[in-house]
């Protein structure tokens, strides 16, 4: 009892020290929609929690983590990699390719993770103002953003981690670079029976809280900001470099709750929500639910709701901002490479469907080693 009570103790102290950290980035301003940048860092590269539609912050495991919640990286095991490609608004040509490693450092020592997200925007037409209809030519938009990460547990109940993550966003003449960090805590319980199936983890009651997308501002630069004009003085062409104005970054907060259910050693059912307070642009409810049939089989379910999603969006008067409709689904396939061996591949999928276009899908492929 002593025991569980300090380490209660250390869970509402973490839960109170996050909540004093986070509490100036609440902010939720849909009147600032647009005017922030570096909005791939919205987008969810994995398969297994877009499934979720983003609910599971706080029973997120494993590599998936770096996206909702880096603490739950923690539950690493020994080593994990994770590559996933996204068909964004299918029919766009716009693709995602995600990579991610993770390594256990050993008992005590926390796990260190390595992430890498490519978004491509296939070729685009380039006009200008003197050939509206097109110069011949085309260019490409590529963003990339590099992660790395720590994660460790600090008792059996209190997981935590850090992201540092490195953005770039380039067209052919014009670029612009900076860095955010993610920051999160997991804290898990058990209520009811405490042990119902021997050799399972019977914490079935899951919190989670992170921050996420925080930096300084960016600006861009390059030859695709100079301007050519007239000078007044000699009448002769000049070149003029405008200067970018800076923007900052998407930060957000996630706060999780997650409920196992456990039917036998075998069947189990998880039912998360998450709530996200955006500081440029509305806040956002997620509700999902996942079936596991031991790591053999996960099929989940999700959904995402913010004002305004079964409005009109079409007329003046629609007010959603996102693209997403709100459903989405997902599975997750795994089995050990040989009989009774720790070695395991797996294959992952979701769909999240888009008003626009032919939704985003996610295929994924995982291996625990």
């Amino acid at each position: 009892m002593k025991h569980l009570t300090y380490i209660t103790r250390k869970g509402l102290l973490a839960g109170m020290l996050a909540g004093a950290l986070l509490q100036p980035v609440v902010a939720g301003n849909e009147d600032r929609a647009g005017s922030s940048g570096s909005t791939d860092l919205l987008i969810n590269p994995w398969a297994q929690s877009s499934g979720w539609a983003g609910a599971n912050t706080a029973i997120g495991r494993g590599l998936e983590s770096q996206f909702l919640n880096i603490a739950g990286m923690a539950f690493t095991e020994r080593t994990e990699l994770l590559f996933t490609h996204t068909r964004w608004l299918a029919g766009t040509d716009i693709g995602i390719n995600a990579f991610g490693f993770s390594q256990n450092l050993g008992k005590s020592r926390g796990v260190l993770g390595l992430s890498v997200m490519s978004l491509g925007s296939g070729d685009i037409q380039e006009t200008t103002v003197e050939q509206p209809e097109g110069t011949g030519s085309t260019y490409t938009v590529n963003n990339l953003n590099l992660g790395l990460s720590y994660a460790r547990s600090f008792s059996d109940r209190i997981h935590g981690g850090v992201t540092v993550r490195l953005v770039n966003q380039a067209i052919s003449n014009v670029s612009a670079s900076g860095f955010a960090v993610d920051a999160g805590i997991i804290y898990k319980t058990t209520i009811g029976k405490p042990k119902e199936y021997e050799g399972i983890d019977s914490d079935n009651l899951h919190f989670g809280i992170t921050l996420r997308n925080i930096g300084p501002r960016m600006m861009a630069t390059g030859d695709g900001l100079t301007v050519k004009n007239i000078s007044p003085v000699f009448g002769a062409p000049v070149s003029q470099q405008q200067r970018s104005a800076e923007y900052e970054m998407p930060a957000l907060m996630n706060i999780g709750i997650a409920y196992v259910q456990r039917f036998s050693e075998a069947h189990k059912i998880t039912g998360a929500f998450n709530f996200t307070t955006n500081s440029f642009t509305k806040d956002q409810f997620q509700l999902g639910l996942e079936y596991g049939f031991k790591d053999f089989l996960m099929i989940r379910g999700g959904y995402l709701f913010e004002t305004g999603i079964f409005g009109d969006r079409e007329g003046v008067e629609a007010d959603l901002l996102n693209a997403f409709t709100g459903p989405s689904a997902g599975f997750t396939f795994r089995a050990p490479l040989k009989k009774g061996g720790r070695t395991k591949v797996g294959i992952d999928y979701s769909y999240r469907a888009t008003f626009n276009f032919n939704g985003v899908h996610t295929f994924g492929a995982h291996l625990l080693l």
